[in-house]
């Protein structure tokens, strides 16, 4: 019986994670296009513009989201009662901020001094009562372990919002093509999982059942709040300190490498921390799908950021044009930042799947402290010092994260590098040969497309002739997933 419960919840965590990395790259290749056309359409104040208006929005989101998202999946009993006293508590919760944020617009901006930002933001908000319905759909889907649902959501609410987005900035709306394409995204997204999961509230509501999903889940929406916060300080002392356009810069340097981290981390995840709750009260499989976790995605994450860090002054120019080159040098530091993303990730994962939320709160604490402390002393230099600060927080947090695990789950800081460590190397090997290929061939599209068919030649070879761990693991996968057979087998390795 046992075995049948591994094997199940094994074969659904694979399905989970192409699922939702289907769902991420088909979104992220919309989304791609579309920032492609957009910012050849619009000026980069618009864009600082709108990142101005969605340091609030996405604050705002916090709260909305209230951490009980993540208690519905923790717990090990919920029912329909819990999931509708969550969902009726957060449309009414929302509904108080928007009201909230419809109300102080006029003063955010005086603030800026941008009279604009009053009508963006009192629209744009509308995406938080419809975060508030979302937060309860995801939490029933990844409960389940139903992902095909965000598939359809996530590409419908993207390509919708894609053509409403480019329309409207060929028609000569500027900034308000962003505002109609984030709030059609958001609308279609629930709407989509709405009438396609089954869950539907009922009549319902007990404060008792809140206040016991609060003790998680406070926790986690104070750390959630404390990490928006932080990385929406930066943000905030760029717009005010700067310029929109630096900021614009600054933003759409993240944005790429963030476009392509995204895809693998909330693929895995997504799918790693209802997974891991299954197996709270048996640490050593949570300590496997931790360690598994860092090894995949740290293979699929280091390459792509070293190829982006090196191509990535040939690729701005050749699809967003020369006025957005200054974006560059942000860009190849968000590499370096992002490499980093998903051994934060599995680790935070793990501490909550295992019900310790204090923890995941104190290590946020602790994060923001010695954060805030770097921002303050790198805003005086630039904002390229603010970027780099960046770097120095991320190599910080990566002991900060993994220390506790150590006790938890047994799996120490310098395990964890040794898992990282193959990756990292192949990386760098790879990087040595992009760079030197970039020199055989004029013109940047040829030398572009070289170095990518390079790059990928060079890590699946290495990978090949040293029998990378996680490059056999994911051949096994494949195979598993083309002859049933052949799954069983591996399922049972």
């Amino acid at each position: 019986m046992e075995d049948n419960k591994n094997g199940s919840i094994k074969h659904s965590v694979i399905s989970g994670v192409f699922w939702k990395l289907f769902e991420r790259i088909g979104a992220q290749a919309v989304t791609f296009v579309v920032t492609i056309v957009l910012a050849r359409i619009l000026n980069p104040s618009d864009y600082g513009l709108i990142s101005l208006v969605m340091i609030f929005i996405n604050i705002a989101n916090v709260f909305a989201e209230s951490g009980f998202g993540s208690a519905l999946i923790q717990k090990k009993d919920a029912d329909e009662v819990d999931f509708s006293s969550v969902f009726y508590f957060g449309i009414a919760f929302s509904g108080l901020l928007y009201f909230i944020l419809y109300m102080t617009a006029p003063a955010i901006g005086h603030f800026y001094n941008q009279a604009e930002i009053v009508p963006v933001l009192r629209v744009l908000a509308l995406r938080i009562p419809l975060a508030a319905v979302n937060t309860v759909q995801k939490a029933y889907v990844s409960r389940k372990m139903v992902f095909k649902r965000f598939f359809y959501a996530t590409l419908g609410g993207t390509i919708g919002s894609a053509v409403v987005g480019i329309v409207m900035a060929y028609q000569g709306y500027g900034i308000w093509a962003l505002v109609a394409q984030y709030l059609f995204n958001s609308t279609i997204d629930t709407l989509v999982l709405w009438f396609t999961v089954r869950w539907r509230p009922t009549t319902h509501f007990s404060m008792e059942r809140l206040r016991g999903l609060l003790k998680f889940g406070w926790k986690l929406l104070c750390a959630g709040l404390l990490e928006t916060i932080y990385n929406q300080l930066r943000s905030l002392v760029i717009g005010k300190k700067y310029s929109t356009s630096d900021l614009a810069y600054y933003n759409k340097g993240d944005q790429f490498p963030s476009l392509i981290v995204t895809n693998v981390n909330t693929s895995i995840s997504s799918v790693l921390f209802p997974a891991m709750s299954q197996y709270q009260d048996e640490r050593e499989k949570v300590k496997t799908m931790t360690r598994r976790a860092i090894q995949i995605s740290s293979y699929l994450i280091c390459p792509m950021m070293m190829g982006l860090a090196l191509v990535a002054e040939p690729l701005v120019r050749l699809i967003l044009t020369e006025k957005w080159v200054p974006c560059v040098p942000y860009m190849q530091i968000m590499c370096f930042i992002y490499a980093t993303w998903m051994i934060h990730t599995a680790n935070l994962e793990a501490m909550k799947a295992v019900g310790r939320s204090d923890l995941f709160l104190r290590l946020e604490l602790i994060k923001k402290v010695y954060g805030i402390v770097l921002l303050l002393i790198s805003m005086r230099h630039g904002v390229m010092a603010i970027a780099l600060s960046g770097v120095v927080n991320a190599v910080l947090s990566l002991a900060v994260n993994a220390y506790p695990n150590g006790k938890l789950l047994n799996y120490p800081y310098k395990e964890q590098i040794k898992d990282l460590l193959p990756a990292l190397l192949l990386s760098a090997a790879m990087g040595i040969g992009v760079y030197a290929v970039g020199g055989l061939i004029e013109g940047e599209v040829y030398r572009l497309i070289l170095q990518v068919v390079a790059g990928g030649v060079i890590y699946g070879g290495l990978s090949l002739l040293f029998q990378v761990e996680s490059f056999r693991y994911l051949l096994g996968i494949i195979q598993a997933g083309k002859n049933k057979g052949a799954y069983l087998a591996y399922r049972n390795e």
